[in-house]
Parts: structure tokens; C-alpha cells; sequence
């Protein structure tokens, strides 16, 4: 498999192919777009790790440092599609997403980095959705039934998600103490750490 050109439609990459590519082409780049929690319990050796907050505020300057063989990595593929679809407004159109995620890559026998164990995010959302529905149906019960608005707000939230691709929960929970990392990212250890595109450099010389 080759990378695309900016003519071709972007596509998904499996696990299997990224192996040979990380051992094949020196100018692939792997950006990890989950939090820097998440990134610090399991990635992808020789990853970058952007999360998505932190390159949707950069994304232009972040489209303009990277060539033509990216793959966007995440938890399942959810948030590295969300990441694609920004850059390609930013002028990107030449990137993959992960098919599996992270722990798709390591199932499949990646080269991957593992250190303290922790929830990943969407598992998180899963049980806070889940948790709330709960008590919405039991409120409604024992306490009151307009407590049952809490489990129909929380599907109403769910199917708006799924609609737009976004998850606003998600973003509230990554932003809990729990999810921090020790070092968390930054545009300047982050954005700007990566190697940049060597195409765009020689025409800003030119």
C-alpha cells in the first residue's frame, strides 16, 4: 500500500501495514491523538503524542509541518478521524487513521511502549453515561420522575455524539485530575518537536 495523493480519498490503514511501514519509511510520522494519560499507559513506539484539544488550536501550523505519510492514531479510531478531518481542512489531505487504534496495533503485534495501567477515555465515558442513566431511572423511581430527564438528556447527548462525531463528556472527563499526566503536552513539546516536512521547507527557500 502506498500513500495517497491529494487527489485520492483518504483511507483507513490496518494495523499490519503500519508494522511494515515503521520499519520501511524513514519520513512516517505517527501522531497519537488521545490524552497524555492515556498515551503514557500504551503507544506506539516512536509516536508523537498530540492530543486532539491541543491540535484542534494548532491545527494549521501543526498541517504545515507534516508530509505526506502520517497516521493518526488513537483509542479506536474515533478521535484520530476527527483529527483527520481538521487537518484536511488545514490543507492535509494525504493522512491515514488506524483501523483498531493503539490496542489494535499491539493485538496485531506492534511495537508498542506500555507503562502504568489506566481507563482509557471512551471506556470512562461509557461507565459516566451508563452511571447517569442509572441514576436518572432509579431518581425517577424512588425520588421523583422528573429525575428520569437525566437519563433522557444523557441520550439525547449520546445520539447528538454519534451525529457530529464529537463527545463533549469526553472532553470534560479528559479534563478530570485522574486523566493528567505527569508532563502534559504542549505546542512547544509537542507541535513543534516534530520533524518538519522537508517539501515545505524547500519551497518556502524557493
Amino acid at each position: 500500500m502506498t500513500p495517497t495523493s491529494p487527489s485520492t480519498a483518504i483511507t483507513a490503514l490496518a494495523p499490519e501495514t503500519l508494522r511494515s511501514w515503521v520499519v520501511e519509511h524513514q519520513d512516517l510520522v505517527v501522531i497519537d491523538v488521545r490524552s497524555a494519560a492515556e498515551f503514557e499507559s500504551l503507544h506506539i513506539r516512536g509516536s508523537y503524542n498530540v492530543p486532539l484539544p491541543l491540535l484542534s488550536e494548532h491545527t494549521d501550523e501543526l498541517a504545515a509541518r507534516l508530509g505526506s505519510r502520517v497516521v493518526l492514531v488513537c483509542q479506536s479510531g474515533a478521535r484520530a478521524e476527527q483529527a483527520r478531518q481538521r487537518l484536511d481542512k488545514s490543507g492535509l489531505d494525504a493522512a491515514y487513521v488506524l483501523t483498531g487504534g493503539v490496542p489494535g496495533f499491539a493485538a496485531a503485534g506492534g511495537d508498542v511502549i506500555k507503562g502504568k495501567d489506566r481507563w482509557d477515555l471512551e471506556r470512562q465515558v461509557r461507565l459516566a453515561a451508563g452511571f447517569l442513566v442509572v441514576l436518572g431511572l432509579a431518581g425517577g423511581k424512588f425520588i421523583s420522575p422528573k429525575i428520569r430527564m437525566l437519563a433522557g438528556a444523557i441520550g439525547t447527548g449520546l445520539t447528538f455524539s454519534a451525529a457530529t462525531n464529537t463527545c463533549a463528556m469526553g472532553q470534560a472527563i479528559s479534563a478530570m485530575p485522574w486523566n493528567k499526566a505527569a508532563k502534559e503536552p504542549t505546542r512547544e513539546s509537542a507541535i513543534l518537536a516534530l520533524p518538519v516536512n522537508t517539501d515545505v521547507t524547500a519551497g518556502a527557500k524557493a
